[in-house]
């Protein structure tokens, strides 16, 4: 075990008190919640950030969104600038009768925590702080903070970064929103699809009609609308929508055993779609029907129904522009007419996904990192779930890199029930970050040495 590595093993109760009081807070940052705790947990990231070496704390107000967490260390001399995001907010906890024990009471479990937020993003927040503190507050790179408070329901933010580049200048930044394809198995996500949004609405009759005096005849604006939903995808259920982007994923992927178990997916029922599961969840479309306005089944009426509406979530490939992908979904949408019958098609938001180049010097130190911190050779996985930050970091920082890695894992049960962070796969990460500090420092100044 080098000095590094002990100095990580020494802090590792502390870093699990500390995630525990952080964990504690219920920071759910969605309308209807209150500020309170998503202000007390902003608070204990500040303090916990101080206590890391970051001396200089500031933070942005932005309307309508919970306040960012900003601060910095300077770069001793002649070193590069790493920036380190995560976010404080959590998930709501959704039905907390499905939890085995209450979502924000932090319960240790088989080398685990389990809390709403643990995994997502809080354990990672402490990645950044152990890494500091391992070097006892004086990093051997320079460091820029960015910690959010409302990425989970999405702000202005997202958006920000391109308006006020200087902020985040740096040679490379730590997105710690992520974490490895299994426990045990050192992963950097090179991938984020985009997400956009798409209304599809169908007005028939003016009001609902009898549906044995009318029924036959008079046009079902649900039929309507279901017809035009079955076009979405072929019979293998592949997104079958021209114009959408797809490609072989032929990086590390999930096994179709474990990920029937993640997605709790019943006996007998089979997967949509056709090729790798890392082609369907991460370098292929995907349209999920988010919503449905339509009658329920208890109380309904016998009538033919005059007006239904979805709300479809489209999964756009990393390199696929969202906008261009939303338009070819409406488009498709738009020139359908079931039974002579038209749609009406709204686009919504639109967020695009982020692919990574591997090839720079900051990547080489970081997988050398991976290997000292788990012994094994780091992997490629991308993610179907969408940060669209990191598309604005990308464009405000052309020349970073963007290393995407963390705590969490596939099985953590992210925005689930009984969601939990690994120990050891947090102390793991503690220790790649800082030796990835060490490591991207030392690359530099070769380099510039060799200049």
């Amino acid at each position: 075990m080098d000095d590094l590595a002990r100095r990580v093993d020494e802090l590792a109760d502390g870093l699990r008190s500390d995630l525990v009081g952080l964990a504690a807070i219920p920071s759910i940052a969605f309308p209807g919640y209150p500020d309170e705790p998503v202000l007390r947990a902003h608070d204990r990231v500040v303090e916990l950030l101080r206590s890391a070496g970051v001396g200089s704390i500031g933070g942005l107000d932005l309307p309508g969104t919970q306040p960012v967490i900003t601060g910095s260390i300077p770069a001793p001399e002649g070193a590069p600038t790493v920036l380190l995001y995560a976010h404080y907010d959590v998930q709501p906890p959704g039905d907390e009768s499905l939890w085995d024990s209450p979502p924000f009471e932090p319960t240790q479990v088989d080398g685990a925590i389990r809390a709403r937020g643990i995994a997502d993003d809080k354990s990672n927040i402490l990645v950044h702080v152990g890494a500091l503190r391992a070097f006892g507050g004086r990093p051997p790179v320079g460091i820029k903070v960015v910690i959010e408070g409302q990425e989970e329901y999405g702000s202005a933010f997202d958006d920000y970064p391109a308006s006020d580049p200087d902020l985040f200048g740096s040679d490379a930044m730590v997105i710690a929103d992520m974490g490895n394809v299994r426990p045990g198995v050192p992963t950097f996500t090179v991938a984020l699809r985009g997400d956009t949004e798409v209304i599809v609405e169908v007005r028939t009759l003016a009001e609902p009609r009898h549906s044995g005096e009318y029924g036959g005849a008079a046009p079902d604006a649900l039929i309507v609308l279901l017809h035009a939903l079955a076009t979405l995808h072929d019979a293998d259920g592949d997104v079958a929508v021209p114009g959408l982007l797809r490609e072989e994923w032929d990086g590390a992927t999930l096994e179709e055993a474990e990920f029937r178990k993640m997605a709790e997916v019943r006996e007998g029922v089979p997967l949509f779609g056709t090729g790798s599961l890392g082609r369907r969840l991460w370098t292929g479309p995907a349209i999920t029907v988010m919503g449905l306005d339509a009658p329920s089944v208890d109380g309904a009426a016998a009538a033919v129904v005059p007006y239904a509406r979805a709300k479809l979530n489209v999964r756009v490939h990393p390199r696929q522009k969202a906008a261009e992908a939303q338009r070819a979904v409406v488009e498709h949408l738009a020139g359908l007419r079931p039974f002579g019958v038209g749609l009406q098609v709204t686009p919504g938001d639109a967020g695009d996904g982020f692919a990574a180049g591997t090839g720079g010097p900051a990547y080489r130190a970081a997988a050398e990192a991976m290997r000292e911190a788990w012994g094994a050779e780091p992997v490629h996985m991308a993610s179907g779930g969408a940060i669209p930050l990191v598309a604005g970091l990308a464009e405000a920082v052309p020349d970073a890199e963007i290393l995407l890695f963390g705590a969490q894992d596939s099985m953590s049960n992210l925005h689930a029930p009984n969601e939990r962070v690994l120990l050891d796969e947090l102390k793991r990460a503690v220790h790649a970050e800082a030796a990835f500090f060490r490591a991207f420092a030392r690359d530099h100044a070769a380099r510039q040495g060799a200049r």
